[in-house]
């Protein structure tokens, strides 16, 4: 019959295959990237087939003692390299990484050149093996790799935000608990693959996880950038025309379109200068998104002109109105003394069958009847303006 380590070992396969080809499936990830998760699966198969090896060649007889040598060779040598593995997912190079090389390089000299020695292994006549009186310094070696590994892990949770650092932090005990677990309570507790195995199926989780929510945030971003005016902050004309779209399929009927313009500003850009024009731009975005940024979205829709959309519950149009002028009359800017907008609003529930373009439209007549009172009052020619 099958021994239960054995069982064990050859789920640990099948886990490893499988986790292959969800790397192979993941589109997301890199070449480079799915080379670093296949190694590393690679390294803790052959390291767990040598341990296995190592205990179905214990006390055989017909096998010669040189293949129980070299198994076991091959065994300490592949163990450290399967717990350094999971370094090379994180793509760190620093002082630990240093260390680890050269740690595993003395290692491997030195368990090559134990293989015609008894320094790790002795086997006695029966073909039994125990340790051997330098095993004490791949234990040291062992510790000190083991460390290596805790110091980039901590390195790498640095990278990631407070939330994702936790459940890295708890795969990282999960797989020493498990390394541990064997190393202490001895040759009968299997424990360090399987929870090798565990941990890098974790990992590959965490990491997927945190790549996807890394490109959610670099999409909304440029999302942002999309939609957003550089100079004013305020939603752009492509966030207006999506606005546009989302409101043909269904307008709410406490829907209030606000058409609000700058007066004079071409007459600031030709007496003060661009740069003056630019402070009345900003200076006029910012009091509309003040006093309506809370009920709806603004957007600057040409070079003056300014486009609010808002779903108004317990506040009146007028009164949003009084508010903006309010603060506009109040505003001053380093170049430009004074701030003057004209305005004028519709409402969805004033009419039946209409879109929110036909509303803009409406909010628009009461703005250009604004502008005409502005230029009666000022004296001004609208030509000039």
């Amino acid at each position: 019959m099958i021994s239960y380590y054995t069982a064990v070992i050859a789920f640990i396969m099948v886990s490893l295959i499988i986790l292959c080809v969800l790397v192979y499936e993941n589109n997301r990830l890199a070449p480079e990237d799915k080379r670093r998760f296949y190694i590393s699966y690679l390294l803790i198969c052959l390291s767990a087939l040598a341990e296995w090896t190592g205990i179905q060649l214990n006390g055989r007889t017909e096998y010669p003692v040189l293949l129980l040598r070299v198994v076991k060779c091959l065994d300490y040598i592949l163990t450290p390299l399967a717990g350094a593995a999971f370094i090379s997912q994180m793509k760190i190079r620093n002082i630990w990484t240093k260390i680890l090389t050269v740690i595993i390089g003395i290692n491997t000299v030195f368990q090559v050149v134990s293989i015609f020695t008894d320094w790790m292994t002795v086997i006695n006549e029966q073909h039994r093996y125990t340790h051997g009186p330098l095993y004490t310094i791949y234990t040291l070696e062992y510790v000190a790799i083991i460390v290596c590994v805790i110091m980039q892990f901590l390195v790498w949770g640095k990278g990631f935000k407070k939330q994702n650092r936790f459940s890295l932090y708890l795969i990282m005990v999960l797989i020493l608990a498990g390394i541990l677990t064997q190393e202490l309570l001895g040759s009968d507790v299997r424990t360090a693959y399987l929870a090798l195995t565990v941990g890098a199926m974790l990992l590959f989780i965490h990491s997927t996880e945190f790549n996807q929510q890394s490109m959610d945030e670099h999409i909304y971003e440029q999302q942002i950038k999309i939609e957003t005016d550089d100079l004013t902050g305020l939603y752009n004309r492509y966030a207006y025309s999506e606005a546009l779209e989302k409101y043909e399929e269904k307008m709410p009927e406490n829907l209030v379109a606000f058409s609000i313009d700058i007066d004079g500003l071409k007459n600031t850009n030709d007496t003060l200068g661009h740069i003056a024009g630019d402070e009345l731009i900003k200076g006029a975005a910012d009091c509309i998104k003040t006093v309506f940024a809370k009920h709806g979205c603004c957007y600057r829709t040409g070079g003056d002109e300014f486009i609010v959309l808002a779903v108004l519950k317990d506040a009146s149009a007028k009164d949003l109105l009084e508010e903006l002028s309010s603060m506009t009359s109040k505003w001053k800017g380093k170049e430009v003394p004074s701030l003057s907008l004209s305005a004028g609003y519709a409402e969805a529930k004033e009419g039946t069958g209409i879109t929110c373009e036909d509303l803009v439209r409406e909010a628009d007549k009461g703005m250009y009847r604004e502008k005409d009172e502005f230029y009666r009052s000022s004296g001004l020619e609208r030509r000039k303006i």
